[in-house]
């Protein structure tokens, strides 16, 4: 499998063949599916919290006698019925909704994602990679010549580079990201994936195996 290169002009300059370990995986959308929810779940913030009635303040003696005087029985104000009181059967911050994935299985799943955005012409290979100053004006310029013009793109990067990723925070349409780094939930979310040469080469040592 072959991918166009374009230069930071964003005119061709030939093609590029693809590493087939990364890149010619059949596709398994059950697997690919896994991955995802597994990597959605353990993102999963948990704030919301509510206190039982051992925990809300106050309620330390019965609120009146328990006969003769026509009220209700009631041995705590914090009862879930009463105002103020716990909370019975509420959210609570010790749920866990983390998943377990193996390290083969990620890896597998990443490569059918990569391999489905080669065949759908959606990976554009760049020469190189350069802004001055980190300057966003110049980022979405070159962005804006190559085939992914302004759809969501995810810009992919060799090693850190503030400024690219200073250039690229300012952009609505882009992300960057460092290849060491990429995941099957940031591919999939993205149109189009842009990385230079160097950052193909940093995916097969990491992923390729």
């Amino acid at each position: 499998m072959k991918a166009t290169v374009y230069n930071e002009e964003g005119k061709e300059t030939g093609a590029m063949e693809l590493p087939a370990k990364l890149f010619s995986v059949e596709l398994n959308p059950d697997l690919v599916h896994q991955v995802m929810v597994a990597q959605l779940a353990n993102a999963r913030q948990i704030s919301a919290h509510t206190k039982t009635r051992g925990e809300v303040s106050g309620g330390g003696r019965k609120p009146w006698p328990q006969k003769h005087t026509g009220r209700a029985r009631h041995g705590s104000i914090r009862s879930p019925i009463w105002k103020g009181g716990g909370v019975a059967h509420g959210p609570r911050a010790n749920r866990n909704f983390t998943k377990k994935i193996n390290k083969k299985m990620r890896r597998k799943a990443l490569c059918m994602v990569l391999g489905e955005k080669a065949k759908k012409d959606s990976l554009v290979l760049l020469e190189d990679l350069k802004v001055r100053q980190g300057k966003t004006k110049e980022l979405a310029s070159l962005l804006r010549k190559l085939p992914c013009d302004s759809k969501r793109t995810l810009i992919v990067l060799p090693k850190e580079n503030q400024e690219l990723i200073r250039a690229g925070s300012n952009l609505a349409f882009a992300r960057t990201m460092q290849a060491r780094e990429l995941n099957v939930l940031d591919v999939l979310q993205a149109k189009y994936l842009v990385m230079p040469k160097d950052a193909l080469q940093v995916l097969e040592e990491i992923f390729a195996e």
